[in-house]
């Protein structure tokens, strides 16, 4: 039988066909044995929030610092940053508690970024940084209805915001007892103690006003910034104020207080403080048409 034969042209390029072959067999062994990951650029983009429900009609996006540094900033702080990466520059640091309206999210290096926005009406707008973004990985994320309204002490209006079903109505027995000599608040439904803590209300300059109010405003959120004119000339600037209950036309709020833990104590504007957790147990719980009864 006659053997095989090739020309030298043809033997050359069966030797390269071969040693192509493994090259190539060997540069994918050893990408499959390598621990180090191929880096791949990724372009930023919009993230749909498939992560959570779908939000029914009216509900926003929030989102709430569960961990981080305390009310003097001891501790490793949140932060939001200027764009959506940690290599941009530091806005703000953000301490337990803070609660926070969003606007979208976007995808960066794999990880997702919170809009954070202020929508309401400021004090002072030109405090506030025009872009704000939140590492998901560092809050909690919820739906919540935002800002619900009766019209003024609870007199029943057409909310242009949200407007309160039937089931908030004052036929509710839900009432609340600011005691400003015991820096004390309990709320009740009917004879029943759902709630008793320890609260600060106004300092002698700003007094928690007396008398008998309606809950007439919700929020989860809001900025709060002073001086306040012709009230107070203290500087502030508080944003993400959490679990809002207005009962004064004049700015009178129960709400959570990130930023001291006096509580059992007069310490605010005017406003009455609760701690964090207490605060947002009573957001819940209080309706729209509650009614609160502050004395001394």
């Amino acid at each position: 039988m006659r053997g095989l034969q090739f020309s030298t042209s043809s033997a050359a390029l069966v030797f390269a066909i071969a040693l192509a072959s493994l090259f190539w067999i060997a540069l994918s062994v050893s990408a499959m044995e390598s621990d180090v990951p191929i880096p791949v650029e990724i372009e930023e983009v919009a993230v749909p929030n498939t992560a959570h429900f779908p939000p029914a009609q009216d509900l926003h996006e929030y989102i709430e610092v569960m961990e981080g540094c305390n009310y003097a900033y001891a501790g490793e702080c949140v932060r939001s940053y200027a764009g959506p990466g940690r290599e941009y520059a530091t806005v703000n640091r953000l301490r337990k508690g803070i609660v926070l309206k969003v606007g979208g999210s976007v995808l960066n290096d794999l990880r997702v970024w919170y809009r954070i926005i202020f929508d309401e009406p400021l004090r002072y707008p030109e405090r506030v940084a025009r872009a704000q973004y939140v590492a998901a990985e560092d809050v909690r994320h919820f739906y919540s209805n935002g800002v619900q309204t009766r019209g003024s002490q609870g007199s029943a209006t057409h909310s242009t915001q949200l407007r309160v079903e039937a089931s908030t109505s004052s036929a509710s027995t839900k009432h609340i007892l600011v005691d400003r000599s015991e820096q004390m608040l309990y709320a009740y439904e009917g004879e029943t103690l759902f709630m008793q803590v320890s609260i600060s209300t106004g300092i002698q300059l700003t007094p928690t006003p007396r008398g008998v109010f309606t809950i007439y405003k919700r929020t989860p959120t809001r900025y709060m910034q002073g001086p306040l004119p012709d009230i107070s000339e203290k500087y502030y600037d508080l944003p993400g104020v959490p679990w809002n209950l207005y009962f004064t036309n004049e700015g009178g709020v129960i709400h959570g207080a990130y930023w001291h833990k006096s509580f059992g104590t007069r310490w605010s504007n005017g406003c009455v403080n609760l701690p964090l957790a207490e605060a947002r147990t009573l957001y819940e719980w209080a309706e729209v048409g509650t009614k609160v009864l502050v004395r001394d």
